[in-house]
């Protein structure tokens, strides 16, 4: 994609030549001695090396073609005059000079590019032995155990002295985090009251204000949460007492707030969390150095996402069904709140979230009790829609949850351990799966209607939609739950269209039909999943516009590595956040230049600056402006393009499909 060589590295490397040859030659021959000639060559030709990059590499001159032209023609007469002028004083050519000059860019780069994609290519030879054709989804049975004992140790509480420089003070107790290199990580910090014992099933509640000093070294407990085989946190600690978040900054404190970047991580609210070393933040100070990063933990599975009402003393619990989006809720307000204690701006927050996270952002967007916690939001793979639109499977979940564990109360619920519920979360969840429900409460039950009218006003979005992400879900939670989520969900969709565009759905049918003739049946149902999840979401991106917020889509087209594991949420996540090591693990190789890229738009949505870059901003990538809804940045492995991309996202022919096609979980 970046260019090794651009005209305007040439321009430089000339400009350099000229500098060093001239830096050498005049005071030699004015009879200074030959160190001395070799120091000003090298004072003189830096100078003006570092001239050249500032002025040719500039936004003045590269946002315009005029003024490159401009510049070219001036550095072509200049370099003309000079080599006329030496060889009528002195009948010397600068072009040998020059010539070094270019040699001087081309040979080290040269050489580096080889080395880069030796590098590249034997990594890529490490992770094919690692993962073969991917059919085994994401392998992580080889951790080094030592670094996960590392992970699992627990904070405690401090008595007595403590590293001032480390500790920051919040309404709910001083926090003493981890200096490593330039960054101070605040680490396991909780945000609301455990909820265990009596608080089990219950809305998080506030932590009381505190003046105690606590280490904020190690990361929280994971949620409870199914062990999928491809699920990196099945070697984590987990437990109910899970509600924790982490905080790393750069060690030079500024007087100025930093805006704040919280991610909300991947899942589908059965399992993950903030250990995942996709968000360990480790690079986050280098991509984002004017910046604050939060990472943070909520209630999964049977745990966050279930419906007791039918129950006896389930009225007890009335809050029980959305639990995970109160504790992300409690996780801003406790942000909200503290983070100008860390050098954060309340009033700049911006979160990002993927896959559950994406959707649990799209459905607090359009949340009362979330409005005014964040500013700006990166929702990648996220349609509102996937959730509940009933308590239906949250009921019968509930009761499924009772039957597997013989207890007929809530009573008896509350007096079981938490592992033997985390036995039964593993065996029942393959048959029904928790999630978010749009109860009318909580959150609207038509949620793109409610943006039109303007629910989410004040927000601006990134919507990102993926062309191959179910791989990645397979990846994770194996080909049994895979085979059963997606029909599942294509026969939901299907029902909602029978009731209503019965002609659509028959086109739907042949489609799946046609696509079988020359795949598996389960990929071409998967197919027509992914294309029906990506035209939902491209709805709610239009709703949004219609509703009056500022609304650009991505569309990530980058190939797989491995194609059986996928390219959405993983590759996503570690472009913006710059973990190119812990990808790896994942089974791909990270593109540095999409990566760099992605960083620096991110910086400027972040900031509020013009969605755009111009040519050479970053050196060899071409202007890229990142217009509005309906066009869309779209991002593969060879170029950036800004575009429409309606007629990318399906290729079923039928009206509805593409005017109002909703996935509805009934």
């Amino acid at each position: 994609m970046k260019k090794l060589f651009t005209v305007d590295d040439f321009i430089v490397a000339g400009i350099s030549g000229i500098a060093y040859g001239l830096g050498f030659e005049i005071p030699a021959i004015l009879g200074y001695e030959e160190w001395q000639c070799v120091v000003i060559c090298l004072i003189v030709g830096f100078a003006l090396d570092k001239l050249a990059n500032a002025v040719i590499f500039s936004k003045a001159v590269q946002s315009s073609k005029a003024n490159r032209i401009i510049i070219f023609l001036a550095y072509i007469l200049i370099a003309t005059a000079i080599q006329e002028a030496f060889i009528s004083w002195k009948n010397i050519s600068v072009d040998a000079y020059a010539i070094q000059g270019y040699a001087f860019l081309v040979v080290p780069a040269l050489l580096g590019f080889a080395f880069s994609m030796a590098l590249r290519q034997y990594r890529i030879k490490k992770i094919r032995e690692r993962y073969g054709d991917g059919s085994d989804g994401f392998i992580f049975d080889d951790l080094d155990k030592s670094e996960i004992d590392e992970l699992n140790q627990q904070n405690r509480q401090i008595h007595g002295a403590f590293d001032t420089d480390l500790a920051v003070k919040t309404k709910t107790g001083i926090f003493v985090g981890e200096k490593k290199k330039n960054t101070i990580f605040f680490t396991g910090i909780p945000y609301a009251k455990p909820p265990v014992d009596s608080r089990r099933w219950k809305a998080p509640e506030p932590l009381p204000e505190s003046d105690n000093v606590f280490e904020a070294k190690y990361f929280g407990a994971s949620a409870v949460q199914v062990d999928y085989d491809g699920s990196i946190l099945k070697h984590y600690r987990q437990s109910e007492d899970c509600l924790t978040l982490n905080i790393c900054i750069e060690s030079k404190r500024t007087a100025h707030k930093k805006p704040v970047i919280v991610f909300f991580h991947h899942g589908d609210f059965t399992y993950g969390g903030s250990a995942d070393p996709l968000l360990h933040g480790e690079n986050f100070t280098k991509v984002y150095p004017d910046s604050v990063g939060i990472t943070f933990n909520y209630r999964l599975g049977i745990f966050g996402f279930i419906d007791f009402s039918e129950i006896p003393g389930g009225e007890d619990y009335p809050d029980a069904l959305n639990l995970g989006l109160l504790d992300q809720i409690a996780a801003l307000r406790w942000i909200k709140e503290n983070i100008s204690a860390f050098g954060g701006d309340p009033e700049r927050i911006t979160v990002m979230g993927f896959e559950s996270g994406a959707l649990s952002l799209s459905l607090l967007a359009a949340c009362e009790q979330a409005k005014g916690l964040f500013q700006k939001a990166f929702i990648f793979y996220g349609d509102p829609m996937l959730s509940y639109e009933t308590s239906e499977i949250s009921k019968n979940l509930a009761k499924k949850l009772l039957q597997e564990t013989a207890t007929t109360t809530m009573e008896e619920l509350m007096r079981l351990p938490t592992q033997r519920l985390k036995e039964v979360q593993q065996k029942i969840i393959q048959d029904l799966s928790p999630g978010p429900t749009r109860d009318g409460k909580l959150i609207p039950a038509d949620v793109p209607t409610a943006y039109r009218d303007g629910v989410a006003s004040g927000i601006e979005f990134i919507i990102g939609i993926s062309s191959n992400e179910r791989q990645v879900y397979k990846s994770i939670v194996g080909e049994k739950k895979y085979e059963d989520f997606i029909s599942t969900e294509l026969n939901s969709i299907l029902r909602y269209f029978d009731a209503r565009h019965p002609a659509e759905a028959k086109a739907i049918r042949v489609y799946i039909e046609e696509q079988a003739e020359t795949m598996p049946l389960l990929k071409a149902k998967a197919k027509m999943y992914e294309q029906l999840y990506t035209l939902s979401t491209y709805r709610c991106a239009q709703k949004l516009t219609e509703g009056g917020n500022k609304v650009r889509l991505l569309y990530w087209n980058a190939k797989p590595l491995i194609e059986n594991l996928g390219s959405g949420t993983v590759d996503v996540a570690a472009a913006f956040l710059g973990s190119h090591k812990a990808v790896q693990m994942y089974g791909n190789v990270q593109n540095r230049d999409i990566a760099e890229t992605l960083q620096k738009l991110f910086r400027k949505f972040e900031s509020g600056d013009e969605m755009r870059l111009f040519n050479n901003e970053i050196k060899g990538i071409s202007a890229i402006d990142w217009k509005e809804f309906p066009r869309a940045l779209i991002v593969s492995e060879k170029e950036f393009k800004c575009e429409p991309i309606a007629d990318k996202l399906t290729e079923v022919k039928c009206r509805q499909c593409q005017a109002d096609c909703v996935s509805r979980k009934n």
